[in-house]
């Protein structure tokens, strides 16, 4: 299958090197761009040594593709949407890479200003802002996707991620949910599909077996940090601890999903109860 080409400079090394794509039999994650992620997605795509970034599926409206639910460092149940006001050219049949902003310099301000008020009283702030940057500079591709596969990508490379992303777009896949992930899976030689709790209600492992992938389920903590991992996006965490703190933890998440070890039959109990 034919990998990824990058239509847009990366804002990330890790998402463009040669050097830094991984060897065959490491674990893969397929998701949507998602507006600064959530923590689980993050740390979902962190355990990864390659993201698929999913594309070519149809935009989603209230979704985490084109919004990310923030709370503020030092009032952290004061919790507020950012979102990036989007067109759907093809109404609801606009597939996300074609998704468009609506008044890009009014978006790249108000996405500017929520996060220095929600984070300017971080220690880390000066250091985050910089970095920072490369995504508010996206907007002038005047793509939501663009902005928001950005926003994943320089939140990775500052956690010191090493893995690859390719996109879903360049790749070729048979139809069909279960057998699409598969076929997108095996284009990067994985061993292992990491699958978040959602996916894991309504996935196939069939067609993942037939290509020699264990689909392998991605379960993080749930108490500290962890606790509201699955509603607010990651900057909070990332504010609150630093990136060398945060690394240290997502590190630790990452080697507890290193070796999958549930067994085809678990796998298949659990995508069947839906």
């Amino acid at each position: 299958m034919q990998r990824t080409n990058l239509s847009f400079a990366p804002a990330s090394p890790a998402a463009s090197s040669p050097r830094e794509q991984p060897a065959p039999g490491g674990l893969c994650a397929i998701h949507q761009p998602n507006l600064f992620p959530r923590l689980t997605t993050l740390a979902k795509l962190f355990a990864a040594d390659y993201w698929i970034v999913l594309d070519d599926v149809q935009f989603t409206r209230r979704d985490y593709q084109h919004r990310a639910r923030l709370a503020a460092i030092n009032t952290p149940g004061r919790k507020q949407w950012l979102s990036i006001p989007t067109h759907l050219p093809r109404g609801r049949s606009t597939l996300i890479r074609d998704a468009l902003i609506d008044d890009v310099d009014l978006a790249r301000r108000r996405t500017a200003g929520m996060l220095r008020r929600n984070f300017g009283a971080s220690p880390h702030w000066p250091s985050l802002a910089q970095a920072l940057e490369p995504i508010l500079d996206s907007f002038a591709t005047g793509r939501t996707a663009v902005v928001a596969e950005t926003s994943t990508r320089v939140l990775l490379d500052l956690l010191g991620w090493r893995g690859r992303i390719l996109r879903s777009s360049f790749l070729s896949a048979r139809p069909g949910r279960s057998l699409r992930l598969a076929d997108l899976a095996a284009a990067t030689s994985a061993r292992a599909y990491l699958c978040g709790t959602g996916g894991m209600t309504y996935l196939d492992p069939v067609p993942f077996a037939a290509r020699n992938i264990t689909v392998a389920a991605f379960r993080p903590p749930t108490t500290g940090i962890w606790s509201t991992a699955r509603r607010l996006s990651a900057l909070w965490a990332l504010a609150s601890l630093g990136p060398d703190i945060l690394t240290s933890r997502l590190r630790a998440v990452a080697d507890t999903h290193a070796a999958p070890g549930a067994t085809e039959p678990e796998l298949r109990s659990s995508a069947t109860s839906v």
